[in-house]
């Protein structure tokens, strides 16, 4: 008996190639969703508009915060910190980011004398401001899960001698690495090591640390 084997054949059907602007859209929405993520989660650009933080931080300065390390560990003092505004600071009306330089950690006695700072007692070694502290402050106690910061150009920085401390949930991040000007590209450390550099001459400052994406105006 013979057997007629019938070999259909079909031919697949290739699916249409999809719209380029459809495509072009997926691509910009989770190139956009990727970037929110990283500048919420882990690290975002900023630059400096003030001079509070001079001789370490220039005016146009372009930093990289990195918001990682404050979810494994607490703050140290002497590191350069991102903070949204406290309460005390948004009842005068400011809504911008600052940066500062941690001084006091919770549970310290913080106080400024005849040009210099105590911590518990102990006279800190600063050789990054721009000139010691002009006025008298404290001692005061540093509450639980709060910080003391201070602007290192001490006689121009709107700080904690002005308006009180940092609670920890306000802490955006902590300022590491500078990616610009390129003679001055480098981690930032509490020890700057830096030659001294000319003060900017203004009459008040702009205490806020403006984002990278818009440095206009500020």
């Amino acid at each position: 008996m013979t057997e007629n084997i019938v070999r259909e054949t079909t031919k697949k059907k290739e699916s249409p190639p999809e719209n380029t602007w459809l495509e072009l859209g997926k691509t910009m929405v989770t190139a956009v969703i990727l970037a929110i993520g990283i500048r919420t989660f882990v690290a975002e650009a900023r630059y400096i508009p003030s001079s509070s933080m001079e001789p370490t931080l220039q005016i146009n300065d372009r930093l990289i915060i990195e918001k990682v390390s404050y979810r494994f560990r607490s703050p140290e003092r002497g590191e350069i910190v991102v903070f949204n505004p406290t309460d005390a600071l948004k009842a005068k009306n400011f809504h911008d980011a600052f940066i500062k330089r941690i001084i006091g950690l919770p549970g310290d006695e913080v106080k400024v004398s005849q040009g210099n700072v105590y911590v518990n007692g102990e006279m800190l070694e600063e050789n990054y401001i721009a000139a010691p502290p002009s006025y008298e402050f404290g001692p005061v106690k540093v509450p639980e899960d709060q910080y003391l910061v201070l602007g290192d150009n001490r006689n121009n920085s709107y700080d904690s001698h002005y308006w009180g401390f940092v609670p920890r949930d306000k802490l955006l991040g902590r300022a590491f690495v500078r990616f610009w000007p390129v003679p001055r590209v480098g981690l930032l450390t509490d020890d700057p090591g830096q030659e001294p550099v000319e003060i900017s001459p203004q009459a008040s400052e702009s205490p806020a640390i403006a984002p990278q994406t818009v440095p206009q105006g500020r």
